[in-house]
């Protein structure tokens, strides 16, 4: 009697420590991706493939449109993009992958690249949908592993802005938010020392230090940044 309460005892013991895999559900039109392949690899993930109306992944939550540099100038020039966008908006949180090495970004049409970089800009403000840049395949999918890594957390510092910014001040801190490694809290921070974010996008090197310490320079070489890959 008492061993088969020890037993059941451990048993359960065993099934607490035992951690649910983060699951990424795919679209079934994604499942030939190169993507699919690398993260069937994972032994971090749970994979599902299923029919997704909105997206090509969902994590949680958020759902993701994932875009070749190709395919992300075409959709904007025919507005697919734009229908997607709005198909999106039935998520409170919502991520747009852009793939694509260096040399894709390289444009000949000065104007086609304006227009891109206006648009990318849009998406990010007045759409409040955040973008993530990859090289490849691969490096897509450890962004993805590590989106579903951080939604299984309780508590973390999450930059893909879990709520709809609706007051000036939240709109403010969404834009700060959407830079490399600057979460709520520096965020917070370069507002209340600078006020606006024109005098941040303005300050030198030496006046952000003191919030940004190491990332002051890859901050400013992405403001100054001309090109459409930063």
């Amino acid at each position: 009697m008492f061993y088969n309460i020890f037993k059941i005892r451990k048993k359960k013991d065993k099934e607490k420590k035992e951690v649910k895999k983060p699951e990424i559900i795919v679209d079934i039109h994604e499942k030939n991706s190169m993507i699919i392949a690398e993260l069937s690899g994972s032994e971090e993930i749970t994979l599902k493939i299923k029919h997704l109306k909105i997206g090509d992944y969902l994590i949680g939550n958020i759902i993701i449109e994932r875009k070749t540099v190709g395919d992300f100038i075409n959709s904007m020039i025919n507005k697919r993009l734009m229908v997607q966008i709005n198909q999106m908006k039935k998520y409170e949180k919502r991520l747009i992958i852009i793939e694509g090495k260096k040399r894709d970004y390289e444009l000949e049409n000065k104007n086609l690249k304006k227009s891109i970089n206006g648009f990318i800009v849009s998406i990010m403000t007045n759409n409040q949908i955040p973008i993530i840049k990859t090289k490849n395949y691969k490096e897509t999918a450890k962004y993805l592993i590590i989106i579903a890594k951080q939604q299984q957390k309780k508590k973390y510092d999450m930059t893909l802005h879990s709520r709809i910014p609706k007051t000036i001040k939240e709109q403010k801190k969404y834009i700060l938010e959407s830079f490399p490694r600057i979460g709520p809290k520096k965020a917070e921070l370069l507002l209340k020392k600078f006020n606006s974010l024109k005098e941040i996008f303005n300050a030198d090197e030496d006046e952000l230090k003191e919030i940004l310490k190491s990332q002051t320079k890859e901050f400013k070489d992405i403001l100054n940044d001309r090109t459409f890959y930063s």
